[in-house]
């Protein structure tokens, strides 16, 4: 359900980013970009601090440590990446960003000095054939330059996330109360970056100074914020890491499958040009395989809970 809906941000953030770019023509899409993971995650830190005032008194330094980590993580990740696509393909930084599918597994490896099974490493190079047919990558583009090192630094704190998030000394944990923190964190991590890259108050102002970015920036916060990292917050620990790896590359899936039909009637009412997309072999044989992969490891997971 979390990638479901993550499926959807791209999109909104699109179609976000053209509104604003018309309302102030002059902002550089770093700032566009950073200011609106600022409201995303300022907000939903609102909302969360609103909702758990009785309990800010009883958060343990486990949850706070918890929390902490994960925001910081997120953050350097989330700023990595929107860096990086600046100075590549974004078909490349895709691509390359999907790369903690592989690092998670070789961690967990290392971390219990044994080999990965044999289906996990297939699902694994399904994922990533997928998600590279989805991304329309191309090999001869690849370039070991400043935008895909930071694609790949970018996946290697999300690998860190990840495996943050299961720790078995965090079992305990309220995962509100450690979403909250992690909000709170991405938020500080984020506002030095609009700082610097704007020019004041009065371009926050402009850049939402409209209602449907105020719809989207709202959409994108309750839907696309609060929800999806409440849900992983909560329900990743049940599985493996690297299953949950696996599963989290579905969102290039939903992400193609929504841009079939979502930004022609966003288009309409932003009024911006950002037409729909079409069904094409590389979202059927992409998307299959990463389907395919996350199908593989729930019948491995199955089989393995009957022995």
């Amino acid at each position: 359900m979390a990638t479901v809906l993550w499926g959807t941000s791209f999109i909104f953030m699109k179609v976000l980013g053209q509104c604003q770019q018309r309302l102030d023509p002059g902002a550089s899409t770093w700032f566009i970009s950073s200011l609106s993971l600022l409201m995303r995650f300022g907000l939903s830190t609102l909302v969360l601090v609103v909702w758990q005032a009785r309990r800010w008194p009883t958060f343990t330094r486990l949850e706070y440590q918890h929390g902490l980590g994960l925001g910081v993580f997120c953050a350097l990740g989330i700023l990595f990446q929107m860096d990086g696509v600046m100075h590549t393909a974004a078909s490349t930084s895709a691509f390359l960003t999907q790369c903690y599918c592989i690092f998670i597994p070789v961690v967990v490896a290392l971390h219990k000095r044994k080999w990965p099974s044999s289906i996990l490493a297939l699902s694994c190079g399904m994922v990533l054939t997928g998600v590279a047919i989805l991304a329309n990558f191309n090999w001869s583009e690849l370039r070991l330059g400043r935008g895909e090192a930071e694609a790949i630094l970018g996946s290697l704190f999300f690998t860190a996330q990840i495996l943050w998030l299961e720790r078995p000394i965090f079992a305990a944990n309220n995962t509100d109360s450690v979403t909250l923190i992690m909000f709170a964190a991405v938020t500080l991590a984020v506002l030095p970056v609009v700082l610097v890259t704007g020019s004041g108050p009065r371009e926050w102002v402009a850049a939402y100074h409209s209602p449907v970015a105020l719809g989207v920036i709202g959409f994108l916060t309750f839907v696309c914020t609060l929800a999806t990292y409440g849900l992983m917050n909560k329900w990743q620990s049940h599985i493996s890491a690297s299953h949950a790896s696996l599963i989290y590359c579905t969102e290039s899936l939903f992400t193609s499958a929504f841009a079939l039909f979502l930004p022609g009637w966003l288009s309409k009412m932003a009024d911006v040009n950002y037409p729909n997309e079409h069904i094409t072999w590389r979202l059927v044989v992409g998307g299959g395989l990463i389907t395919a992969a996350n199908l593989v490891m729930l019948w491995e997971a199955k089989r393995l809970e009957k022995k």
